[in-house]
């Protein structure tokens, strides 16, 4: 006799999202989260005034249908995410204001970027992103990184710059970090690299009011009693009765056992390894969760009594191609109550600012507003910081990478059941792979492959 039908690991989109699904095909759901909230790498805070800030995922493009239908579902709103003005790019010590598509580049620079960008679109293009292992030359698009790809196809010193600084932006990890067929696949994925990149119709079109956190709060609020919160799965056992899942609160003072007919395990890859299988997990998905680590990535939101840089045509977009603190946009509320201005220290540049006390990355990154947007930028009523790799139960963001040689050798493990397990989570998403849109399609999948066992 087995506890309930279903053990779902993770309360974030991902495992949420199947445990709706299942319960609403009238499963009985046990979801299992280790932290002592919901919503995982979505996260809500507040500034000092009550205006609410989100520390981890936030945006929502038009084309994420699934992530759009269910914030509408559950009685939540979007608004547009600020993008008037002209944006700012800081490349060897000049800001170049820009309002078209140029990123603020010369024009020989802008040429080169473009030749680039549209041999990556047409390759990605050939790519399925269900299946990026099964396109033409993948062993050598998968042994290639992102940057000795470009080494390979460009002399020009300022693109392959450009590429340094949209590159962690998207994925908080280095250039040298990550596979090119992963890149391809990614942006594939995702549609295309312009839908990723832009603001106004791209991935960083709206926000959700109050918070994307609501999203999942809403979902749990239906599941009730049937997500435990500082509930920490250790080990996994199945045979051909079920699955046993043994647990211990966050605490480490109590365990147990649950039982279930099948379990979805919607935690990130890398977690998801650290968990014990009883039997052992074929070595290809044993290999695979090895071989996805987390990005690194410190998000900053700092607040002011106003926008002020609106004042000055601005839009509040900067890339810069000279500092750590080198993505920042517009996060202001949408009544524009106060001027909230979000940005991130990625990659490399986080994985050093950690080193640094609390106070010096405050002027770190207080000392980069003041160079983009002048004097005023010193002297906010508020400075938030949300350090993702220190998370033990996230260990980074955005989301896991692949490096050289995983899609090929070891891809189509990543989403595979193994057995009654099944694997969710916004790195096993075929669209919108490392999104909210692709997590929730995740659990959408995850929980069809249950209804359809046997």
């Amino acid at each position: 006799m087995v506890d309930v039908n279903v053990i779902v690991v993770g309360a974030g989109l991902a495992g949420l999202t199947a445990a709706r699904r299942l319960v609403e095909a009238g499963k009985s759901v046990l979801v299992l989260e280790a932290r002592d909230r919901v919503a995982g790498r979505n996260h809500g805070g507040f500034l000092s005034n009550g205006v609410p800030v989100e520390l981890g995922g936030q945006w929502i493009g038009p084309d994420q249908s699934a992530a759009l239908e269910l914030v509408a579902e559950l009685g939540l709103e979007t608004f547009p995410s600020y993008d008037d003005g002209d944006a700012i790019t800081y490349v060897d010590g000049r800001a170049v204001r820009y309002a078209d598509e140029s990123f603020g580049l010369d024009d020989e620079s802008l040429a080169e970027v473009g030749r680039l960008w549209a041999v990556i679109e047409n390759l990605a293009a050939e790519v399925d992103p269900g299946e990026p292992w099964a396109v033409d030359g993948a062993a050598d698009l998968d042994r290639h990184n992102v940057d000795t790809w470009l080494s390979a196809n460009t002399a020009s010193a300022m693109a392959r710059s450009f590429f340094r600084i949209i590159v962690p932006a998207v994925f908080s990890a280095e250039t040298a970090e990550l596979s090119f067929l992963h890149f391809l696949t990614y942006i594939r994925s995702g549609t295309s690299l312009a839908m990723l990149l832009s603001t106004r119709k791209g991935a960083q079109d709206a926000r959700v009011v109050g918070g994307t956190h609501q999203i999942s709060e809403r979902l749990a609020g239906h599941l009730g009693d049937a997500v435990r919160l500082g509930t920490v799965v250790r080990t996994i056992t199945q045979d051909d009765a079920g699955v046993a899942v043994a647990y211990e609160s966050a605490d480490g003072t109590r365990g147990g056992v649950f039982t279930a007919e099948q379990v979805i395990v919607a935690i990130p890859p890398t977690l998801a390894g650290r968990i014990r299988y009883l039997p052992a997990l074929p070595s290809a998905r044993d290999g695979l969760t090895q071989q996805i680590p987390a990005g690194s990535v410190i998000k900053v939101q700092v607040g002011y009594d106003r926008p002020f840089w609106r004042e000055d045509g601005l839009s509040g977009f900067v890339i810069s191609l000279d500092d750590a603190f080198n993505v920042v946009l517009d996060n202001s509320p949408s009544d524009g109550s106060c001027g909230v201005l979000v940005g991130f220290l990625e990659g490399a540049h986080a994985r050093a600012a950690e080193r640094l006390s609390a106070a010096e990355r405050r002027d770190l990154v207080l000392g980069a507003l003041v160079k983009y947007f002048g004097p005023e930028a010193a002297a906010p009523f508020d400075y938030v910081e949300q350090d993702w790799n220190a998370e033990e139960f996230s260990r980074g963001c955005y989301g896991g990478r692949l490096g050289c040689g995983v899609w090929t050798q070891y891809g189509s493990a990543l989403a595979a059941p193994v057995g009654r397990i099944h694997w969710a989570g916004a790195e096993t998403a075929a669209r919108w792979n490392g999104y909210m849109d692709g997590a929730i399609r995740s659990g959408h999948r995850a929980a069809e492959e249950v209804l359809a066992a046997p």
